[in-house]
């Protein structure tokens, strides 16, 4: 009777060939013995052994700086002189979410911020985020990464701008930062690259700063808070005067040919009655500085207020002809749901000595998100 052989073709490592190429005896048809099963075990994780030797691991590259993170544009503007500043800080995370932040002040005491959000959802600038971010770490043309982070002049003076870059690292848990002067004293609507070769370190940090202000809230952007206006100080802002301040706009101001000391008449009655008697008088110096009161009247719920916005000097191409002051009211979001109250909304503040003949003021309302 002839006997079937059996036997395997594997090149490998083989722990079923026979010797001798014996008949399957009934214990293996039936799955084996327990000899045999461990063989077969002690194969299997020596063939896997061996092939996870053979593969080199691959690890993914590592992100790019900043990736996860955050990247901060800053252009702080002189403004008449010195005498006053404009500050815009556009911050923008790398989910795609930014805001810009901007302040004005007079005299080292600030006058106004202001704060705007991205409008829609964060996701949509996120795809640009990573654009400016190859622009700043690969380009060529524009990376930061290659320069000293900085600034060889650390003052830039009254009639330039500082410009910096500042990117964070999440996950390193580091941050590098540019800074430089730019061309000019201009805000973040009117910074411009002219002036320097292509290849100095300003004209990068610029040029990433309008990247990132283009890539967020776009080129032709025309709802900056403060542009134009001389700077200003807060005197003092609030919802509950003295006395009830009706919608006005005041103008306290001596005559030009009036001499050192001489107070604009109104002035002191009017800060008497504001605050009671109980305050003295705010050091204001009449031969260089003016006072501006603005009030919106009564309101009957909490979460409204009043803000000078900017005090403008208007004309023409050969001279000023006034000055014009603009306050923004501030009205509580939809559904805030304020709680009820009689309020009278003011700001106070002290701006350089303008132009004598006031022009008509502007009012407009803007919507403040409820409080969280």
């Amino acid at each position: 009777m002839a006997i079937e052989k059996y036997t395997t073709c594997s090149r490998g490592i083989d722990p079923w060939r026979t010797r001798g190429l014996r008949p399957l005896t009934p214990e293996v048809r039936l799955g084996g013995t327990p000899r045999w099963w461990t063989r077969s075990v002690i194969a299997s994780l020596t063939i896997v052994y061996g092939v996870l030797a053979a593969c080199d691991p691959i690890s993914p590259p590592p992100l790019r700086f900043g990736s996860d993170g955050q990247v901060r544009v800053t252009v702080e503007v002189p403004l008449q002189g010195g005498i006053g500043w404009l500050q815009q800080v556009l911050i923008w995370n790398s989910d795609g979410a930014w805001k810009l932040f901007e302040e004005i002040g007079y005299d080292s005491v600030v006058g106004d911020d202001n704060m705007l959000r991205n409008p829609g959802l964060p996701y949509l600038y996120a795809a640009n985020y990573s654009t400016l971010l190859q622009l700043a770490i690969d380009n060529a043309g524009t990376k930061l990464v290659d320069l000293p982070e900085l600034d060889p002049d650390p003052e830039c003076g009254i009639d330039r701008s500082r410009v910096s870059i500042l990117i964070r690292d999440n996950v390193r848990d580091e941050e590098r930062e540019w800074s430089r002067c730019a061309f000019g004293a201009n805000a973040l609507a009117n910074l411009t690259t002219e002036g320097f070769e292509p290849d100095d370190g300003t004209a990068r940090v610029v040029q990433i700063a309008l990247r990132a202000r283009d890539l967020t809230m776009g080129a032709d952007f025309d709802r900056y808070a403060y542009t134009g206006s001389m700077p200003f100080a807060t005197i003092e802002r609030g919802t509950e005067p003295g006395r009830e301040l009706e919608d006005t706009v005041i103008v306290f101001r001596s005559p030009d040919d009036a001499g050192e000391g001489v107070v604009p008449v109104g002035w002191e009655g009017f800060w008497e009655g504001h605050t009671g008697g109980d305050r003295p008088l705010p050091e204001i110096d009449w031969t260089r500085e003016v006072v501006i009161v603005v009030a919106i009247g009564m309101r009957e719920t909490l979460g409204f207020s009043v803000e000078v916005r900017r005090v403008l000097q208007i004309g023409n191409e050969s001279r000023v002809t006034g000055t014009k002051i603009e306050r923004v009211e501030l009205v509580p979001g939809d559904y805030c749901a304020p709680a009820r109250r009689i309020i009278w909304p003011y700001h106070i503040v002290v701006a350089p000595r303008g132009h004598p003949q006031p022009s008509p003021p502007s009012k407009w309302a803007e919507r403040i998100p409820c409080e969280a």
